[in-house]
């Protein structure tokens, strides 16, 4: 009983001597597998490692409840806008301006975002609807110009 390994079968403990003389070097077999319908799927192993940890599906759902709240804010918050802006575009068009820009909100509440347009090379400005319901603009006569005023001769 030299340098043997010991294997323990239920009660009865048996020694493995190991036999030097019969173990030789043997060249490693390939499998040369020519069937091109066989896929060996790895990244599913790889899927379901990642998913299954759960900081990782925490940091996903997260993300995409953070991802969906911020959406929902910048809509919320441009969408006087974006409505006005709407508007601006189509009085604009109708009365032959160029849209200059409209502002962010409606800063006094009364449903109206301050915009302007460019009328034959003045500016004039509007106030358009931020609803969907009120889509247009009205002239803000209060800031605009005074008209030129024709001088008569007697």
């Amino acid at each position: 009983m030299g340098g043997g390994f010991f294997l323990r079968t239920h009660d009865k403990i048996e020694t493995i001597e190991p036999n030097l003389s019969e173990t030789t070097m043997q060249e490693p077999q390939i499998e040369n597998n020519t069937n091109p319908t066989e896929v060996q799927t790895i990244a599913p192993n790889v899927f379901q490692r990642l998913l299954g940890d759960w900081r990782i599906k925490f940091g996903l759902i997260g993300s995409a409840i953070g991802l969906a709240v911020l959406g929902l804010f910048l809509l919320l918050f441009f969408w006087n806008h974006t409505v006005a802006g709407m508007g601006m575009r189509s009085w604009a068009s109708s009365a032959g301006a160029a849209p200059i820009e409209c502002m962010i909100k409606d800063t006094n509440n009364d449903g109206y975002v301050s915009c302007s347009a460019m009328l034959k090379g003045q500016v004039v400005p509007l106030e358009c609807g931020s609803s969907l319901f009120n889509i247009g603009c009205r002239v803000n006569y209060g800031a605009a110009a005074a008209p030129q005023v024709r001088s008569q001769n007697r």
